[in-house]
């Protein structure tokens, strides 16, 4: 677990760094006004993204299988989360992109609901064997992804909050712990930054640190925990969309 934290923490700072330094592709991909009207990069994200992959590729407690399928979904969130940042619209909330899904137009909230659906649902059929599990399993990873990026509205609001559940997967012990240590150090070496108002996460950080806590979920529940969280996460989603549709 500590080797786990020390990747994701080292791979997410040095990634932060160098794209802070080169900003490939210049200030039109990386800077963006946040809420306080103050330019900010998105660095964070795609650091957030790989710290959070590294660390879970690197989970020696955790079979192969289990680690790749889990690194790979992280990247997964991550990339939908990053062509959000840069090729998003104005659009908002699920029923904005699915009622211009049903027009035929592919908005980027669409790509992220249809890519990261489809990664969570691709790593809970690695992790877990019996259908009804694997499908839980995705819809948790998905969720979780989602659920973060609800909270990435203020500096350090996602990070911080990564913190907050990633420490209870940690003091549980187990494969879960594991798995909780790659977001939970991605977002302790960003949340500096973050708080500052230095940088943001973004969609690509936000997804990324939300699928790694999803995750941790998945590989510390059974049937019954993961339909628990499956409920309590779509919930959320749902509220969240019809009190605030501007939220996605």
């Amino acid at each position: 677990m500590i080797g786990a934290l020390a990747t994701a923490a080292t791979t997410a700072r040095g990634t932060y760094e160098a794209l802070r330094r080169t900003r490939p592709g210049g200030p039109a991909v990386w800077d963006r006004v946040n809420h306080a009207g103050r330019t900010v990069t998105l660095c964070a994200g795609p650091a957030a993204a790989l710290g959070t992959a590294a660390a879970t590729a690197a989970a020696r407690a955790l079979p192969a299988r289990h680690r790749w399928a889990g690194a790979l979904t992280v990247l997964a969130a991550g990339a939908c989360g990053a062509y959000d940042d840069v090729a998003g619209d104005d659009r908002r909330g699920f029923r904005a992109h699915l009622s211009a899904l049903r027009r035929g137009e592919v908005t980027s909230g669409a790509v992220k609901l249809l890519g990261i659906g489809a990664a969570g649902l691709a790593a809970g059929a690695a992790l877990k064997e019996r259908p009804l599990d694997r499908l839980l399993a995705g819809v948790v990873i998905a969720g979780s992804a989602h659920a973060v990026n609800l909270l990435d509205v203020r500096p350090a609001r996602a990070a911080g909050a990564t913190l907050a559940l990633g420490v209870g997967g940690l003091l549980r012990g187990g494969p879960g712990a594991a798995l909780a240590a790659a977001p939970v150090g991605a977002a302790a070496a960003l949340l500096a930054d973050d708080a500052a108002g230095r940088t943001m996460l973004g969609d690509s950080g936000a997804h990324a640190l939300g699928a790694g806590l999803g995750l941790a979920v998945v590989g510390a529940n059974g049937r019954a925990g993961l339909a628990l969280h499956a409920a309590v996460l779509v919930a959320a989603t749902i509220a969240a969309d019809v009190r605030n549709p501007q939220s996605g």
